[in-house]
């Protein structure tokens, strides 16, 4: 996952026969690489928490780059809202916060290979929580931290020089998007991971109603990609 800049559920969810711990050698597989973009106000950074996956939106020049991200546990979850990065710091020091210096034995943890914030913090408007690096690259596409948002250490060094202070920061909840190409309907399917979504089937005729398509959606294929959870750009396009 990491070579080719994905999280690890993106490698599970789409090749769900293969063991992840004992991947068959010489095994041929598909890299996913496709993704609809979320239906928000496409400005800054956009976090979408069900994708475990961050985009950052250059408007000027009509563009975006996405990054694989590791997300706060079910009993931390990363806050849903809009926020603004106000502070980009390189070689931070992690102020622990007091629920977790027990854990630690320590009130802070200075840079280097130990501190989980990596080489470079974004701090976000909600003080406690920032966008960081890791030190435990393998967390990225997993529920692992305790409410920040983590990159691979490449993927935030990239992302430090790209932003400014200031830049919006909208961390949403879309488990499924609606896309279309070529006059094709797609559906991007991902687990509801903090379970907030408790009839997914109804989720989605919601959406599909909104863009007056509900016609043009084969039932079984929308069906299908709701049980299977993909995470990828699926056609539900009904024949004609």
């Amino acid at each position: 996952a990491r070579n080719f800049d994905l999280g690890y559920l993106d490698i599970i969810l789409f090749h769900p026969d293969i063991d992840p711990w004992l991947p068959p050698p010489s095994k041929k597989i598909v890299i996913p690489t496709a993704w609809i973009l979320p239906a928000v106000d496409k400005k800054g950074i956009v976090i979408n928490v069900p994708e475990l996956r961050l985009y950052l939106f250059f408007n000027d020049i009509h563009m975006v780059k996405t990054y694989p991200i590791g997300l706060g546990v079910l009993e931390a979850p990363t806050p849903f809202g809009s926020y603004t990065i106000v502070e980009k710091t390189k070689n931070p020091t992690w102020n622990i916060p007091a629920s977790l210096q027990e854990k630690y034995g320590r009130t802070s943890i200075p840079p280097g290979p130990e501190n989980p914030l990596g080489d470079y913090r974004l701090r976000l408007s909600r003080h406690d929580y920032a966008i960081h690096g890791t030190n435990k690259p393998w967390g990225i596409g997993r529920l692992v931290s305790h409410g920040c948002i983590r990159l691979y250490p490449e993927d935030i060094e990239a992302l430090f020089l790209e932003v400014e202070v200031g830049t919006p920061v909208e961390i949403i909840y879309k488990p499924i998007k609606i896309g279309f190409k070529g006059g094709r309907i797609f559906i991007e399917v991902h687990p509801d991971l903090y379970n907030e979504i408790p009839d997914p089937l109804l989720y989605t005729a919601k959406k599909l109603f909104t863009y007056r398509i509900w016609k043009e959606v084969d039932l079984d294929l929308l069906v299908q990609a709701l049980e299977e959870q993909r995470g990828v750009p699926i056609d539900i396009t009904r024949k004609k």
